[in-house]
């Protein structure tokens, strides 16, 4: 079968907030100037939000330029923080860090606490009354190029491939979709941004990006205890000090907690768990009391963005940008990200919007990252640029001086130097046969749960009969070389179960990928330390379904 092909002026490969904003700013400045413009999104979730996983406490500056009334909208910000806490946690106990320590940009005050994917159905609700075409359950798994090399657009996944790679009865050919101008806002570790970074070495004059993995579950807790509105953060316990990391607890509506762990990847231990680590953080006295008598609904968990600055590409390529998580526009310290790409979006819908006027297309938006070098947002990652590595280099004490480095940029005499990273986070673990084995507690099912349990509440689903998305360049490595030099790390690292070592014939051992309970985190594409796994787009609409996250 030939595949079927529909032409756009500009395609968004991923329904978060940048795509939707970009594609929002798009039909905004087509309808100011009376103008028809085709402006398509597709979302590999089955639906707007169903893998969107964030925190979140929003800054609600890019929303208020993009939907100045987002208010009377009906936007599900319904939260404003009001109470904003840092702890330092030991094994026993707190220390409460008063907020007059803090440098201000960690305030929270005037943001909101949101289901971040509650958001995204917002906006994506938004953008179709604008006229956008939005198709969730549609991958982008191929990038299109021109004889010239140039982007002209993404083709989705072929559906009704089996398991063994040929085609079932219901095969049908994935859809080429073509545009001008293609913006991928696939999130963190994107496939196609990964390709696309690669093919046109984007990364050459920028320092190597840095992940952090983040778990997140959602809690019903006891009325009584549920403070509306509180925002508290933890660092130390249960990670040592040269592991970086650290949580979050926020009170939103309905009695409800998010609760999450963040666990940076460059971590060194090959026996840490981040799953298990989270499990056992919930155990601390400042955190289980405010658990204890409630109920788990979901859990989740996502790489996060954590270069900074310094470590975000070139953001354009023949053809189209990176936009949101596919560039990287976190901010570690405020542990947010969603206005600033909101913000990417929006700046690279103006910029493609100006090209489309002028009669362009396949070229280069250079407007867009020179408006985006005298943005809030770029000057929001400028401040600080120093905290990843300073914290990577000398842990406490470094997070120390990054704290200093910060103040002293919200004073305009910031450190005139912007450090490095080092290393790659798969090239940070010690060999197991010098690491210290981590004895995890077994889950009491109350406060703490295993994996299976917790991936069965994330709903993730996928077609069983499918290939595998998880591709092994060599599958003998894993059991060869992972095994005995990092104790195969995968089996921890991964928050789903995905991956086990499992005994074989005759005593051999043999590695298992459980594909289907993959979660989209792509930790395993970041961290297995002989690079050797690759994360693909499965066929769409396979995952996670996040109600509410």
């Amino acid at each position: 079968m030939t595949r079927e092909a529909m032409e756009f002026d500009v395609l968004i490969v991923g329904g978060g907030p940048a795509g939707l904003s970009a594609a929002i700013r798009l039909k905004q400045l087509a309808a100011a100037a009376e103008q028809e413009i085709g402006v398509c999104v597709i979302e590999k979730g089955s639906e707007v939000g169903a893998h969107i996983l964030s925190g979140a406490v929003i800054d609600p500056i890019a929303l208020n330029e993009l939907i100045p009334d987002w208010k009377e909208k009906g936007a599900p910000l319904n939260t404003a923080v009001t109470d904003d806490r840092f702890l330092f946690l030991t094994k026993n106990g707190s220390v409460h860090v008063p907020n007059a320590l803090m440098p201000p940009l960690m305030n929270n005050h005037g943001n909101y606490i949101v289901s971040l994917g509650n958001v995204c159905r917002w906006l994506a609700q938004q953008a179709e009354a604008l006229g956008v075409e939005i198709y969730p359950g549609f991958s982008g798994s191929e990038v299109l190029f021109d004889e010239q090399g140039r982007v002209v657009g993404v083709a989705t996944g072929d559906m009704g491939i089996g398991r063994d790679g040929e085609k079932t009865s219901a095969y049908e050919p994935g859809i080429e979709l073509r545009a001008k101008y293609t913006l991928i806002a696939e999130g963190v570790r994107g496939s196609l941004a990964k390709e696309l970074i690669a093919r046109f070495e984007l990364d050459k004059e920028s320092d190597l990006p840095k992940f952090g993995i983040g778990l997140k579950e959602l809690w019903e807790i006891e009325p009584a205890k549920h403070e509306l509105g509180q925002v508290t953060h933890t660092m130390g316990w249960p990670l040592d000090g040269s592991t970086g990391g650290g949580s979050f607890m926020y009170h939103l509506e309905n009695n409800q907690v998010a609760i999450g762990f963040v666990v940076h990847l460059n971590y060194s231990n090959p026996y840490l768990s981040p799953f298990d680590e989270f499990q056992r953080f919930k155990h601390h006295p400042a955190i289980k009391p405010v658990l204890e008598g409630g109920r788990r609904i979901s859990y989740g968990a996502r790489a996060i963005t954590e270069g900074g600055l310094q470590s975000v590409p070139k953001l354009t390529f023949p053809g189209g940008a990176l936009i949101g998580c596919a560039a990287g526009f976190v901010n570690v310290p405020r542990i947010k990200g969603s206005h600033n790409a909101m913000k990417s979006g929006m700046l690279a819908a103006e910029a493609a919007f100006d090209a489309l006027k002028e009669g362009r297309a396949q070229d280069e938006l250079t407007a867009y990252p020179q408006a985006w070098k005298s943005s809030w947002a770029y000057k929001d990652l400028y401040k600080v640029r120093n905290v990843k590595p300073l914290w990577s280099r000398f842990g406490l004490i470094g997070l120390g001086l990054a704290g200093l480095d910060m103040w002293m940029n919200d004073l305009g005499i910031g450190l005139p130097v912007t450090f490095s990273h080092g290393k790659p986070d798969h090239a940070t673990l010690k060999p197991a046969a010098k690491s210290r084995p981590i004895v995890y507690p077994k889950p009491d099912g109350k406060i703490a749960f295993d994996k299976l349990s917790s991936v069965f509440i994330s709903n993730t689903n996928h077609e069983e009969n499918q290939p595998i998305h998880l591709l092994l360049t060599d599958p003998r490595i894993p059991i060869e070389r992972n095994l005995p030099q990092w104790a195969e790390p995968a089996q921890r690292y991964c928050p789903a179960g995905v991956y086990e070592v499992v005994d074989g014939d005759m005593g051999t051992k043999r590695f298992q990928i459980n594909a289907q309970n993959c979660v989209h985190c792509k930790t395993c594409d970041i961290k297995d330390p002989s690079q050797n796994i690759t994360w693909t787009v499965p066929q769409g609409g396979g995952g996670p379904n996040y109600p509410n996250m």
